[in-house]
């Protein structure tokens, strides 16, 4: 960083404090990693308790939301430590180095900025809920809402203090660490003269003190402030699309992107009381029920993935392909296939696949380009092949039942592993230099595949595993987050058989689990929170108005949502294209439902799978498709991702064949549903 920045001579500003900030995030979001497998041992009981004993709890429900929260908002810290938020870091990595300094200052002090805001209102909606003992009057009738608030203002407040503790380290000249310091010193003393003047009476000097710095910030915000009716919705619509896509090309985080466009626009629409509607928006995410089957599908899958699952259906579906030309490939795709209704977690199945059977395959002489291109695309099965995280969110954001859509995306997932497998195997068997046969490769090597006892039994495990989790889904005995909680138990049962299971397992697995999921909550928090403002000032009304305004007819507006999900794709992370496109989407679907030929509930379904098929076409397609650089980050050297990228198309086309085919037969996907409702 020479040119830009001073040297430092020394221990930099503040270490002392650094190091026990950091202490305390690595600390935290440790020990909160262990509240997922207690709320999964909860959620179980429930299951247990209502139909063994014949007598349902009153408390779960509440413990559990009290626990993955507190893991959700107190891992904030770890996460920021880490430096594990997502973004769109394609551009920010062409950047020079002194760019990428530039970069990084203007993310930091932008999300100090946001995160300052939120804490500051969540704060006072925190000390309010405590006065009140703020209950949840149901049942058991526990201070939910006040403990979730409490959390919350707990996390942002972590999280905004790492973030500093790291903007500290950004800068090499003390007297930038010191100013830092002393932002961070300032933010701790307003923050309790907001407590000491919320306790302290409308006579005290706290009080009055606090009056005044919020009359005093009102006026300046006030000077900021836009009238949204004369400048109308559609030139702040475009605003607000120009400012998403600036902020996004700089490789901020995305959370804080979407995040301090909502406070921007509450501030400059409705002045400090919209800080009011942000927070209120954060709050709702922390009662989402369905939200807490995300950390348990995570761990079953981390669980299945360290006990080494894949190597034994590996070994096992190598003996049922027999003779086939090209049979390592079916049992690939079959192997896919399990994993992805055993998961639910694309990027740890492409790289679980990546790991076994790409060297695998090219070392018995498969193509390579044939290889590495079903490698990715049996991988991105698991969006489609319940229990998939993309249709959990999916469901959250479009309010559309998980269960329906995870037995809508079951035929056409089996569908395109059935393409992938005939468009092989027709390839192989038209070119047999692509790939051998069972009894070539057994000739070529002398060996042939056998499973110990313990083998056998992890992979019979696997398949009553995949039965139990999503028969009960299915069935309608349990919900998706009790299904997800009995995965979890399940895994470990499967880890123990193959004596795979251990403390260091379960520990490792706890912290990835909070990892992935702290990552993914703070993304959400923020999409949510803009997505509510921008419903607020007439965004979506106007959108929806807009889209249905062209006049292309129910399945030419279709085409068009696709075709924008398709280019949100080439730059936007999946969760955000979901909390952005899905509450604006959905609704139009919904009224074009008569047109269809569907019951609006089931057109929401039915769109559900178009657009998570469409996600997966963007989970492969170059120059940024996530699936592709996964494999990279796992296979040989000599494997370009140039190479993987020409690998890819084939299946592209093959998974957009198999969309227009659920659009123009949409029974492919509602038909299951359907039956079992």
């Amino acid at each position: 960083m020479t040119g830009f920045t001073e040297t430092m001579v020394g221990a930099p500003a503040g270490a002392a404090f650094g190091r026990s900030v950091d202490h305390v995030s690595r600390f935290l979001g440790l020990a909160v990693s262990n509240l997922y497998l207690l709320a999964a041992a909860c959620t179980l009981w429930e299951v247990i308790a209502r139909y063994i004993f014949n007598s349902p709890t009153q408390w779960v429900f509440e413990v559990v939301m009290v626990l993955c929260a507190s893991a959700w908002m107190l891992s904030a810290g770890f996460v920021t430590l880490r430096k594990r938020h997502i973004g769109i870091t394609v551009f920010y990595l062409m950047a020079s180095e002194r760019v990428r300094w530039w970069l990084d200052l203007f993310a930091m002090v932008v999300g100090i900025f946001a995160l300052y805001m939120l804490v500051s209102d969540t704060l006072i909606r925190a000390l309010e809920s405590i006065d009140l003992t703020e209950r949840g009057g149901t049942a058991w009738n526990s201070p939910l809402p006040m403990v979730l608030k409490t959390v919350l203002v707990s996390g942002l407040f972590l999280y905004l203090v790492q973030l500093l503790v790291n903007l500290t380290r950004h800068f090499r000249t003390k007297p930038l660490q010191f100013a830092t310091l002393a932002v961070l010193t300032l933010i701790c003393l307003r923050l309790l003269v907001q407590i000491f003047g919320h306790y302290g009476g409308v006579e005290s000097t706290w009080y009055i003190l606090e009056e005044s710095l919020a009359e005093h910030a009102g006026t300046v915000v006030d000077r900021f402030h836009v009238d949204r009716d004369e400048i109308g919705i559609a030139t702040i619509s475009l605003a607000i699309v120009a400012a998403l896509l600036v902020l996004m090309m700089t490789g901020m985080p995305l959370g804080i992107v979407t995040l301090i466009i909502s406070v921007m626009c509450a501030l400059m629409f409705y002045g400090t009381t919209g800080m009011y509607l942000v927070s209120t928006n954060a709050m709702d995410l922390l009662e989402k029920y369905p939200l807490v089957a995300v950390p348990f599908f995570v761990l079953m899958a981390s669980i299945l993935e360290r006990a080494g699952i894949a190597q034994d259906l590996f070994d096992a579906m190598s003996i049922f392909a027999g003779g086939l030309r090209g049979g390592v490939a079916l049992q690939t795709t079959i192997v896919a296939v399990i994993l992805a209704a055993m998961s639910g977690v694309m990027g740890g199945e492409i790289v679980m696949l990546g790991l076994v059977a790409l060297p695998q395959m090219l070392r018995l002489g498969y193509d390579r380009k044939l290889t590495i291109g079903l490698i990715c695309a049996s991988g991105a099965l698991a969006t489609l092949i319940p229990p998939s995280i993309v249709m959990i969110v999916y469901g959250l954001s479009a309010n559309v039942g998980i269960g329906d859509l995870f037995s809508a995306g079951f035929v056409p997932g089996l569908m395109l592993a059935a393409f992938y497998v005939t468009f092989v195997l027709l390839r192989c068997n038209l070119n047999p230099a692509l790939a051998p046969t069972a009894a070539e490769i057994a000739e070529r090597t002398g060996q042939e595949t056998k499973l110990g006892k313990h083998q056998i039994w992890a992979v019979a495990l696997c398949i009553m595993l995949i039965v139990c989790v999503m028969g009960s889904i299915y069935g309608g005995i349990t919900s998706v987050t009790e299904a997800a909680a009995v995965g979890v138990f399940g895994a470990i049962v499967v880890a123990a058989v193959r004596f795979q299971f251990n403390y260091p397992l379960i520990r490792d697995c706890l912290a990835n689990t909070m990892s992935v999921v702290g990552t993914i909550i703070w993304l959400i928090l923020g999409a949510v929170a803009f997505v509510g403002l921008y419903n607020l000032i007439g965004g979506a009304d106007f959108m929806r108005d807009l889209i249905k305004g062209a006049g292309l007819g129910a399945l030419g507006t279709i085409f068009v949502m696709m075709a924008i999900l398709v280019i949100l794709g080439t730059f936007m992370e999946w969760i955000a294209i979901i909390f952005i496109t899905v509450p604006v989407f959905a609704p139009v679907v919904r009224d074009l439902a008569p047109e269809l030929g569907m019951d609006p509930e089931w057109a929401a379904v039915w769109f559900g799978i178009l657009f998570v098929m469409n996600i997966q076409i963007y989970f492969l397609s170059p120059p940024f498709g996530p699936a592709c650089f996964w494999l990279k980050s796992v296979a040989p050297r000599d494997v370009t991702l140039q190479e993987i990228f020409v690998s890819v198309i084939p299946f592209i086309g093959l998974q957009i064949i198999g969309m227009l085919l659920v659009m123009f037969f949409p029974q492919i996907a509602l038909w299951m549903p359907q039956l079992l409702n």
